[in-house]
């Protein structure tokens, strides 16, 4: 292995890291290069540990190196790592696809069960199908006028092209406006607030009422929308805003690939909303963090549509090259296993509490918003810096130069632990980062 100067100048030679700014990463100095990581610690190639406050981006459910998830890749490289699913089964798959099924009965609704599972990489490829199914399904059930989608404002979907049409994230997206479609936007809260969500849902009624005869499917992050700095709606706001949408025809989907695995306080935030969607994505916290996976669960209403003889051409022309990956489904299932067996959820309760007080602790002086879900926390800074000055990037970094790896969105620094983290930890972690808004 080369040294860690040779390290950092052939990261600032050849890596494009994503987005990232290369002039700005360039004038930040050598990069933070993590090595390995234990538990709830990240470590560098000079030996110094940071806490990881923010779960390797929102992925690492149990902390790094879980030995149960370690030993399920190990068992399963001495098997295969990879085999196509074009025309082939394999292990692994079916077991996890069995799993989801059965994991996600625990959302409740009089909406059919979500029973099919379609593998991909990432949240983004996860919606990228999600889209072309509920196009698809419209059209093959007659729907041909159903080819546009609704989103909300403000909305993160990911970044291959159909995802990124149904963002609305300027920042990220206006570049490639002319590459897109074009979406119908649904305002949304940046905190939950029933004066403010009546007065939105009454835009969506009217939005869905000029355009629901066009719409193909509603897509929505549930609870939470993360990517655009932890904006909140209450379940009430969700639940009629989905009734409103298939009140008009439109198919639902869950984009639950920040929100699942626990990060809202149950397993899947739609537990919390009391309805099921028809197309559901999940990723990042599908593998414990371990490797990349992604599944679009759909009901058998969705999978029956695109039944048919072959010359009908119904088949869902769609597919990855390492769609379901043995790898990655047996950390899958790992993933799940240690759920059960280290009763994960059930000790959030503690979590979520040590970190709604630390939150609480932290003084009110450059803060102007805290918005917290279950695990799942943003902090909006108050400041009068210009956007040039990246004055939220510097508070991040001076968490990091006290042990602590953050991240902004914006004016907001994002708090999102692995669901393991011991509370004392979780309280160390804002702590910290009220530091860090202080000192800079």
């Amino acid at each position: 292995m080369a040294d860690p100067d040779t390290l950092a100048r052939w990261d600032l030679e050849h890596v494009w890291h994503p987005f990232t700014q290369a002039s700005e990463w360039e004038a930040d100095g050598p990069p933070l290069i993590i090595d390995r990581a234990e538990g709830m610690y990240l470590i560098d190639v000079h030996g110094r540990r940071y806490i990881d406050g923010i779960s390797s981006l929102w992925t690492n459910v149990h902390g790094h190196r879980h030995p149960g998830i370690d030993q399920g890749i190990r068992d399963q490289i001495e098997r295969v790592a990879h085999s196509t699913l074009l025309g082939l089964a394999g292990t692994p798959s079916i077991v996890l696809a069995r799993r989801l099924a059965k994991l996600l009965e625990r959302i409740d609704g009089a909406e059919p069960a979500l029973t099919r599972t379609f593998y991909s990489d990432s949240g983004s490829t996860a919606v990228e199908v999600a889209l072309k199914m509920a196009f698809q399904w419209q059209q093959q059930s007659g729907n041909t006028k159903r080819v546009r989608f609704a989103a909300l404002d403000h909305a993160y979907h990911g970044d291959t092209i159909g995802s990124v049409s149904v963002g609305g994230i300027d920042l990220f997206h206006e570049i490639y406006r002319p590459m897109l479609f074009d979406a119908v936007r649904i305002p949304c809260p940046d905190q939950p607030d029933p004066d403010e969500e009546a007065r939105m849902l009454e835009v969506a009624r009217q939005r869905f009422a000029a355009h629901g005869d066009t719409l193909a499917a509603l897509v929505v992050e549930p609870l939470v929308q993360g990517a655009a700095g932890m904006r909140m709606h209450s379940p009430s706001f969700l639940r009629e805003l989905l009734d409103i949408a298939r009140a008009h025809g439109v198919l639902v989907i869950v984009d639950e690939v920040a929100t699942g695995f626990g990060r809202t306080g149950t397993l899947f935030a739609m537990e919390q909303v009391g309805t099921r969607p028809d197309i559901m994505c999940i990723a990042k916290g599908l593998s414990g963090g371990a490797l990349p996976l992604a599944a679009t669960v759909v009901s058998d209403r969705i999978y029956d549509a695109f039944r048919a003889p072959y010359t009908e051409y119904k088949t869902l022309f769609h597919g990855h090259t390492y769609t379901g990956n043995a790898l990655a489904c047996a950390a899958a299932i790992a993933n799940l296993d240690a759920l059960e067996e280290d009763d994960v959820m059930s000790g959030l309760p503690a979590r979520i509490q040590a970190l709604q007080d630390a939150l609480e602790a932290l003084p009110g002086e450059h803060i102007a918003q805290i918005r917290r879900h279950g695990l799942m926390t943003g902090i909006v800074v108050q400041h009068d810096h210009p956007p040039q000055a990246r004055h939220c990037h510097k508070i991040c970094m001076a968490a990091r130069e006290r042990g602590v790896i953050v991240r902004p969105l914006g004016d907001v620094v994002v708090i999102m632990p692995p669901l393991a983290m011991p509370p004392a930890l979780i309280t160390e972690v804002v702590q910290v980062v009220g530091q860090a808004i202080a000192a800079t």
